[in-house]
């Protein structure tokens, strides 16, 4: 596994982050089998959050990285509404970043994860109803306080992010070291603003759904019913939009690539992410060991000038946004 600097801060990461939502559900044995055997490749970048399953992803990570802690760098997120079930309703503060929710937030953190400190806070979303300078502040705090070594933001506009950092600027508190975004073949949005931005102020660029929520990893085609072992097998509309002629034809060229290469439609799709200089990190969401092992396939080679350039000429709809998965 290769290593490389976050942006321009001195933090090294490996260039596939393993995200822990696990949004397939699978038994907490096979999550922390998933984990262990991404540590194993080398993979250095853990990212969760506060509300990834109510907290238990937290908590299963915090099991899972016991005696390797030091050796990971670890995020977490702040921002989402706690949903605490039906017994136990939102309150007014259970949500935002706020330094109220912040600082309560950040202390379950730490307690399921099982550690004194958070590597990478991020902000999950912007919150409309707290000013930006109280946030600032807060994350500021604890990372004087040494609960949190570095922070960033997830989902900010690119304008959002430059807001943030003259505040930061002017106020002399701890910076944005990176950005969390929606970025793959189907959605290339961020190379509008966002990503020459991050390039030219030095932010990493972890980027989450590489694969567009299993699209483009050459399972799913167009007029073809999903398998139904798959989360839009159950979303039969939803995918039917998304599989557009447009979509259908990015995973024709994904498959045809990686034929010609010896790779998966979703290595290739990785490798794709990973040829963007800006671009620190893919954050991958395995639900099992086996999809570590084939997403780890998508770093170590390079696409050639050729292919990238297919790549690109077959997705140039989707600089338009219209994120779909």
């Amino acid at each position: 596994m290769e290593y490389r600097n976050f942006g321009t801060a001195g933090v090294k990461i490996s260039p596939i982050c393993l995200g822990v939502a696990f949004r397939g559900r699978p038994d907490e044995r096979i999550q922390r089998a998933t984990i262990e055997r991404a540590i194993d490749h080398g993979i250095n970048f853990i990212d969760c959050a506060n509300t990834y399953q109510r907290g238990e992803s937290e908590r299963v990570l915090g099991e899972a990285i016991k005696g390797r802690r030091d050796q990971l760098v670890i995020t977490t997120k702040v921002c989402e509404p706690i949903n605490k079930g039906s017994n136990d309703p939102l309150g007014p503060n259970d949500r935002g970043l706020s330094r109220f929710h912040i600082m309560r937030e950040i202390e379950k953190s730490l307690s399921r994860l099982q550690t004194d400190y958070i590597d990478i806070y991020l902000l999950h979303h912007v919150d409309p109803t707290t000013p930006i300078e109280e946030t600032l502040r807060t994350l500021d705090d604890l990372v004087q306080q040494g609960k949190v070594r570095y922070i960033g933001c997830a989902n900010f506009a690119a304008w959002q992010v430059c807001k943030a950092l003259w505040i930061c600027d002017r106020r002399n508190l701890a910076p944005f070291i990176c950005v969390q975004n929606h970025y793959n073949l189907l959605d290339r949005s961020p190379e509008r603003e966002l990503m020459p931005f991050c390039g030219t102020e030095g932010l990493g660029i972890m980027t989450y759904s590489p694969l567009a929520v299993g699209l483009l990893t050459g399972r799913f085609r167009r007029g073809v019913s999903p398998p139904p072992d798959t989360s839009w097998a159950q979303r039969q509309p939803a995918f039917e939009s998304a599989m557009s002629p447009d979509a259908d034809r990015v995973v024709e060229t994904l498959i045809r690539i990686g034929t010609a290469r010896g790779k998966t439609p979703a290595q290739v799709a990785i490798a794709w992410i990973l040829s963007h200089s800006e671009i620190s990190a893919a954050m991958i969401g395995p639900d099992s060991p086996d999809h570590v092992e084939e997403n780890v396939g998508g770093v170590g080679w390079e696409l050639t000038n050729d292919e990238r350039t297919a790549l690109d000429e077959a997705s140039m709809w989707a600089l338009a946004g219209g994120k779909v998965a």
